[in-house]
């Protein structure tokens, strides 16, 4: 705690100048003497940080501090302008000043080599929305009031605490605290057909880790692909799990749900997939495949 109390005030007295002690006692809500320990601690550490007595003064740094110079290495300066490129992407371009300034003070260049759009090809921006909205809530720590189209064939309505906003195997999930079930669950945002931040509010909680992994509690899945569809195969999984035989074909091997999102993936290589195991899927996957016929057929 004392260590980035330490920065905030190096960073208030670089925004500000100077400033007394009684005004950083308020502002970090600690005693004024603690503010004259947390100078000297400063000061032992390096940082030319000074106090000067009379009408005009108050604690100071040295005119010609500059932060980068003393705390950060090149690298490290770097990897800083990065993180802000990236939130000024997830904040949907909004106010750069802050990257500016620091790429300035940094002397280096900001190179705007990063560009997200979190909406899907012929959207409207409602999923850029859904994002912000999501965002505000978890920040603020507001429950959320949301539609939600699950994979068991069914749209429930849930009221639930937002933790964070993951990006994982090419799309965005919620994870959150659902009230209903009284328990943690990931909700994908494409399946979120509609959301409101409700104005009730709730203490934070992190999710749990162990629910992170879902290592071992799926069965392993065994497919073959032909060679055309290499550009499919290596969309939905990674390279450790695809090895290429021979003849061209693709053997994937990967731990997958058993659900009705399976069985929809699966179809929709069409008749490029083969199930090698486990077997009881191919009469799943051939039952499916019938009804579709049946429903179409002319």
């Amino acid at each position: 705690m004392q260590e980035s109390r330490l920065f905030q005030i190096v960073y208030y007295l670089l925004e500000r100048g100077q400033a007394t002690a009684p005004e950083l006692a308020e502002q970090f809500e600690v005693s004024i003497r603690t503010i004259y320990r947390d100078i000297d601690a400063l000061s032992g550490a390096g940082i030319p940080v000074y106090t000067e007595a009379g009408r005009n003064g108050g604690i100071h740094l040295m005119k010609d501090f500059v932060l980068d110079k003393t705390v950060f290495s090149k690298e490290e300066k770097q990897e800083i302008l990065t993180a802000l490129q990236v939130l000024r992407t997830v904040q949907n371009g909004n106010d750069s000043r802050a990257l500016q300034k620091l790429s300035a003070s940094f002397r280096l260049p900001s190179e705007n080599w990063l560009e997200v759009d979190f909406s899907r090809w012929g959207n409207q921006g409602s999923d850029n929305e859904k994002f912000e909205l999501l965002k505000s809530a978890i920040l603020q720590r507001r429950k959320v009031n949301i539609h939600y189209a699950s994979s068991y064939e069914r749209i429930s309505e849930r009221i639930v605490k937002p933790c964070k906003l993951t990006y994982k195997a090419s799309a965005w999930y919620l994870k959150a605290f659902c009230t209903e079930r009284q328990d943690w669950r990931v909700f994908k945002l494409t399946r979120i057909l509609d959301l409101e931040v409700l104005k009730e509010s709730f203490p934070y909680q992190d999710f749990p880790k162990p629910i992170d992994s879902f290592e071992g509690e799926y069965p392993q899945i065994t497919l073959r692909f032909p060679r055309e569809m290499a550009y499919r195969v290596y969309d939905g999984f990674d390279k450790t799990q695809v090895q290429q035989q021979e003849n061209g074909d693709f053997i994937v091997s990967a731990q997958m749900p058993e659900d009705a999102w399976l069985t929809g993936f699966l179809l929709s290589f069409g008749t490029q997939v083969e199930i090698l195991s486990p077997t009881y899927l191919k009469e799943v996957l051939a039952e499916q495949a019938k009804l579709i016929y049946e429903k179409n057929k002319t």
